[in-house]
């Protein structure tokens, strides 16, 4: 007689929540079934087709940190479409170019003299300095000195978050700055020297046809082991009863539908998964659904004929003068070969309340042209065409008081039983790819057979997480 499975279900069809869906599924017990309300993978991991190329939502890679048995996973899914690419960015710092990753003959090169003689000044008042105010702007003012963080780190937090360093908390620093101490920043720099560098220091990988194919590759996978994705569905509830989930109510294209679920795997955003539960939170718990902040940000692709606009995969602006934070050319991550044509797709990190949200594609394209050239990167070749797509909740926001309203919604989510919150959304974190799919992986190792939480177990793992940093 077959057992029944116990069924599942995963909120969110990015990385993380596809590679929960998969590991479930092929331990066998589990019906499995993801919910996503958009009509593809990979949410803003995903990738999408422009003009002959594939393009991502933004600048992303695949760093070579990635644990061990994730990599093999996307490697044996992916074989040879899988790259290992150099890195190869530039940072705009007081109208010079500076190579990124850091390397120190460039930086003798390029790098302004006052700026080189502020960073000396900074390390040997250092240790005189006075302590600094628990915030972003404390913690890394006390371990880089005043010179980096003028010039580069705080306003490009202030452009990246809309706040000034002040008024972010310390733990924003830490995990978004992984250089965040001058020697830190010299142990980067010597990695880049032949001989003192581990082989992968310097390189990412990153799939041939877009970032969304790590996405694909998973999904794919994942509806092979029997896991059924329904798409263009809208989460309208997540039942309790008791204390505990029984079903997930959604609304999508054939109507209304009642899932019975053990346990919700949520990787949607952590005031939404709050806001959706029925009978409601308390309402301090709803309270905090609504302190927690987000940056969205408008992504800017232009179209240009030529068939490569630089060398560089990505071009980083701190300088307040320039609009955008960030400028990527995917052809130069991927190796797409299309004659005659490349896509840039420019970073404008804002507020959904400010009018440049709702500008036309027309002048977000001139508003990048301004600050290129502001930049001396002029667009030197004809631009065809400008797409834009708009991201509501591109980066969580810590401010002063975040972690108080964090604490409150994620120990209430962990009350409930059947209930998980995982990944960058649905832990309100910076992270990468590989930590959100090792969230994926430590999520599906927690459930027994009848989908029960061991709860000492996602502990521990979930400790393991607050120790990962963003790596940039």
């Amino acid at each position: 007689m077959l057992r029944e499975r116990t069924p599942i279900v995963v909120l969110g069809a990015g990385p993380a929540g596809l590679a929960t869906a998969l590991r479930l599924a092929r331990r066998g017990a589990f019906e499995v079934t993801v919910i996503e309300r958009q009509g593809v993978v990979g949410g803003n991991a995903g990738s999408f087709e422009l003009e002959g190329l594939r393009v991502d939502y933004g600048s992303h890679r695949l760093h070579a940190s990635c644990r061990p048995e994730i990599l093999a996973d996307i490697r044996a899914m992916l074989g040879a479409a899988l790259l290992s690419r150099p890195r190869n960015g530039r940072i705009r710092l007081r109208g010079r170019w500076v190579r990124f990753p850091l390397h120190p003959l460039n930086l003798a090169l390029h790098l302004p003299p006052a700026f080189f003689l502020g960073v000396l000044r900074d390390a040997v008042t250092k240790s005189r300095q006075g302590s600094a105010r628990e915030t972003f702007g404390g913690v890394l003012e006390r371990g880089l000195g005043k010179t980096i963080c003028r010039d580069f780190y705080f306003p490009y937090a202030e452009k990246i978050w809309g706040l000034p360093p002040s008024e972010l908390d310390a733990e924003q620093a830490r995990r978004r700055v992984s250089a965040g101490s001058l020697s830190k920043v010299l142990r980067k720099v010597a990695a880049t020297v032949p001989g003192l560098r581990a082989s992968n220091s310097a390189c990412f990988f990153y799939p041939r046809n877009g970032y969304g194919q790590i996405s694909e590759a998973y999904y794919r996978a994942a509806t092979e082991a029997g896991v059924a994705v329904r798409f263009r569905e809208t989460l309208t509830g997540v039942e309790l009863a008791d204390g505990r989930v029984v079903a997930v109510r959604t609304c999508g294209e054939d109507g209304v539908s009642c899932l019975p679920a053990r346990q919700v795997i949520s990787t949607i955003p952590l005031p939404s998964l709050v806001r959706s539960v029925t009978p409601p939170a308390p309402p301090e718990v709803l309270a905090s659904t609504e302190a927690l902040r987000y940056r969205a940000m408008i992504l800017i692709y232009l179209v240009m004929a030529t068939t490569r606009f630089t060398e560089y995969d990505a071009h980083y602006f701190p300088e307040r003068d320039v609009a955008i934070t960030r400028l990527s050319e995917p052809k130069n991550y991927g190796l797409a070969e299309v004659d005659g044509t490349t896509v840039l797709c420019a970073e404008l990190p804002c507020s959904p309340q400010e009018p440049v949200w709702k500008a036309s594609d027309q002048e977000l394209g001139a508003l990048v042209e301004e600050a290129l050239a502001r930049a001396d990167l002029p667009l030197h070749v004809p631009l065809r065409r400008v797409v834009t797509r708009r991201l509501e909740q591109a980066y969580p926001i810590y401010t002063l008081d975040y972690r108080e309203h964090f604490d409150r919604l994620d120990d209430w989510v962990k009350n409930q039983e059947g209930l998980l919150s995982i990944g960058r959304q649905g832990l309100f974190a910076h992270d990468n790819t590989h930590h959100t799919l090792a969230m994926a992986y430590g999520a599906s190792d927690c459930l027994d057979p009848a989908g029960k939480l061991d709860r000492e177990r996602w502990a521990v793992y979930r400790r393991d997480f607050e120790e990962f940093v963003v790596e940039d």
